[in-house]
């Protein structure tokens, strides 16, 4: 990516000026280099353009990853949003006969596990990774943590309640799969 200087306000609203551009997203993606910024990176979306906000000094390629990044954030945001993650996990509730939880949220911060569980509070969390999954993965996911709300361990009779779900061992290979994809993009 080349570094882009500030465009003048006229630009900013028009997708086909060059200091727009598109990286890998569905929304045209707006570079702002400022010498008042030192170190953070900052991003919004402003009239249909992701309009990313980073210091003067950085290289072409610091400005790669940290507008990737912020770039993907921001459209797994929106992704998740789309996804009523309570509704769902009470509906599987009732489906497999399982407690309903309190709440049910997406996590940005879960990067160990694909799911937890606050057995006291009923509480669960979704790890945002799991946004693009298909729907039987998130499913067999949001039966895991609702498994937890009967069974806090993974012993033989939590075992037996996510086995209820047909697809619960796919999922579950699936699941090894993307953990491994990503172990390697990350290793």
């Amino acid at each position: 990516m080349s570094a882009i200087s500030p465009t003048p306000d006229d630009a900013r609203h028009d997708p086909t000026h060059p200091a727009v551009r598109r990286i890998s997203s569905r929304y045209p993606v707006e570079v702002i280099r400022s010498d008042r910024r030192n170190k953070t990176v900052s991003a919004r979306i402003v009239d249909g353009v992701i309009r990313v906000r980073i210091p003067a000094w950085m290289t072409a390629e610091d400005e790669a990853h940290f507008v990737d990044d912020v770039v993907e954030r921001i459209e797994r945001d929106r992704r998740s949003s789309a996804i009523d993650l309570l509704r769902r996990a009470q509906s599987l509730a009732d489906e497999y006969d399982l407690p309903q939880p309190m709440s049910v949220t997406w996590s940005k911060v879960q990067r160990q596990r694909w799911g937890s569980c606050s057995v006291n509070s009923g509480d669960i969390r979704i790890s945002d990774r799991l946004v693009d999954v298909p729907p039987w993965v998130l499913d067999s996911v949001l039966i895991h943590e609702l498994a937890h709300l009967v069974v806090p361990n993974h012993g033989p009779e939590f075992e037996s309640i996510i086995n209820r779900y047909p697809l619960n061992e796919r999922a579950t290979g699936y699941l090894m799969a993307v953990g491994d994809r990503l172990n390697q993009q990350l290793g």
